[in-house]
């Protein structure tokens, strides 16, 4: 910790020539709380810096010098951390170093915030949300873990942010919508049922505004009641609410107060091939999947939307019956003759964290979790506890890996105050926390010859020993200096945060090019030791100014 005291001593003089000319106390005191205002907090390094570091500073005011992170808020009432806190499941098994590492990590640095104004109102935003930063938060030190706001400017992940535009999912020509509605049921007063028709009516809204600023091609929709009323209404919604496409849905004639998944698609983008095709095991209803055929150019994938059993039953095996189950029916459906394809997207409320068992089964044959694969140890879609994770996934076949431009969770949702929710104290009309999970998408451009090419939106190299990367700028003044790691598809990493100097020509416009090889004298040996790379696929970020850019690497 680094504490600044501007002019101390000039302060000292000023103090001491008040005194001799018998100044007012008062003069003395306005200095001394000059002084205290201006300690300022510097954390070097926030993975070991401790909140008791401010112990001598309780009772005074303080700036900090780097970034606080919203990581929990409920009615007002907010958590901080200079880092977002995470489920240790989302970054490692059990025991592991990465799981310990996320358990230290989340134990400290956490400060509690009372008498935060309320934001401005625009965009119906009544309260700030989990992701937010503070920049220079000022604050006055009640204990170690405890402060009241005095200032402070906040920035990104606001309501603003999320309604102007979709996550980057780069140039896709299909987008696929998983998504949870938390129990989307238009029968009233059961147990999963909402209480009264108004509350289903607030609820129906803030769904159909959700669905329709996705505006996916495909959604697979997890937690819908049993029969054709829920998701006939919801397709509905759809049409009215998006002029020219032509939603329509799978009617399976059953009608029963609980749970199922459920497809809705645009009609005139992609055609079925048959009806769906489920398994039962451990659950009725939950597990589906089917085939697309993209209408514009023929291709063709198998989509599968699924809803394990809850985590709370704390029945982890079974759980992984499912996921045995669900790649047992792809590799059964793909050989179908009228599918015939290996490319697979699987998604759903898994109800379990990256790093367990089902997850672990489903990837040991040969699946990618794309959450690790486009954005590492980062992804979340659900908070629990105050820690971001990700439970709805998104896992696909090597030969869809290819084919997949970008994914994300979109997260209207997982930061929102559950007060907001259509049926909370403070429910209002946007689509924002219309449920408890956030919706996953998926960008997708089919091309059935990138199972033998390479796919031309994967950074590419031949041997692996001398691999050129690009970053893009929008300031072209900016300072050209990034730092990169690399994570294996599965998540584990290769290459720890290094710092990259750019050296060279810059061939477009706002591009610079950087070069990673035992050759380049800018990189230290630690770096040059894991080269080559050896052959497979890879994420690798680059980290600039906050940003972070995300590529899929092929080594072949």
């Amino acid at each position: 910790m680094h504490i600044c005291k501007y002019f101390s001593n000039f302060v000292a003089d000023l103090i001491q020539i008040a005194m001799k000319k018998h100044f007012s106390v008062l003069i003395i005191l306005f200095f001394g709380l000059f002084v205290q205002a201006q300690v300022h907090i510097t954390i070097d390094d926030p993975e070991t810096w401790s909140g008791k570091a401010l112990e001598p500073y309780i009772g005074q005011t303080v700036i900090f010098d780097v970034p606080m992170i919203v990581t929990a808020n409920e009615g007002g009432n907010y958590v901080v951390s200079p880092w977002r806190k995470f489920q240790p499941e989302s970054h490692g098994f059990k025991g592991t170093k990465e799981y310990n590492e996320t358990v230290r990590i989340n134990g400290s640095c956490m400060f509690s915030i009372d008498n935060v104004p309320a934001p401005t109102a625009k965009m119906n935003e009544p309260i700030h949300r989990c992701g937010e930063r503070i920049i220079g938060l000022k604050a006055k030190v009640k204990s170690t873990a405890s402060l009241t706001w005095q200032g402070g400017t906040w920035e990104g992940n606001t309501r603003a942010d999320l309604e102007n535009s979709l996550p980057d999912l780069g140039d896709y020509r299909l987008l696929v919508c998983g998504f949870n509605l938390e129990n989307y049921f238009t029968s009233v007063g059961c147990q999963l049922c909402p209480k009264s028709a108004s509350a289903h009516k607030d609820q129906r809204e803030k769904i159909s505004k959700a669905l329709k600023r996705i505006n996916a091609d495909i959604y697979g929709l997890v937690e819908v009641e049993h029969g054709n009323s829920a998701v006939d209404e919801i397709t509905k919604d759809l049409n009215k609410n998006l002029p020219g496409r032509n939603y329509t849905y799978f009617s399976d004639g059953l009608s029963s107060q609980t749970q199922k998944v459920e497809f809705v698609y645009d009609a005139n983008v992609v055609e079925p091939i048959g009806k769906p095709v489920g398994t039962d095991a451990e659950i009725a209803n939950r597990k589906k999947m089917i085939c697309f055929r993209e209408k514009a150019t023929g291709e063709k994938f198998i989509y599968s939307i699924n809803h394990f059993k809850a985590m709370n039953t704390g029945d982890n095996e079974r759980r992984v019956k499912e996921a045995r189950a669900v790649v047992k029916l792809y590799n059964s459906y793909r050989q179908d003759r009228n599918i015939l394809d290996n490319d697979a997207l699987i998604m759903g409320d898994l109800n379990c964290y990256a790093f367990t068992d089902p997850i672990e089964t489903m990837l040991s044959t040969g699946l990618i979790d794309l959450h690790r694969a486009f954005h590492a140890d980062t992804s979340y879609s659900y908070m629990y506890g105050g820690l971001a994770s990700y439970i709805d996934h998104a896992i696909c076949s090597e030969q869809m890996y290819r084919q997949v431009t970008g994914m994300s969770g979109y997260h209207i949702n997982s930061d929102e105050d559950d007060n907001y929710r259509y049926d909370g104290k403070k429910s209002d009309e946007t689509m924002f926390r219309c449920s408890d999970h956030d919706p996953v998408l998926v960008g997708l451009k089919l091309d059935s010859t990138l199972s033998l090419n390479l796919d031309p939106y994967i950074n590419s190299g031949s041997f692996g020993d001398s691999l050129t990367f690009y970053c893009i700028y929008t300031d072209e003044t900016t300072d050209p200096v990034v730092y990169f790691d690399i994570y294996t598809i599965n998540g584990t990493p290769v290459c720890s945060p290094t710092k990259m100097v750019y050296e060279g020509d810059i061939f477009e416009k706002h591009t610079k090019y950087y070069t990673l090889s035992t050759s380049n004298p800018n990189l230290p040996n630690e770096v040059k030791n894991f080269l080559p790379l050896q052959p497979g696929m890879y994420v690798l970020h680059f980290y600039h100014k906050g940003a972070i850019s995300s590529h899929k690497l092929l080594i072949r």
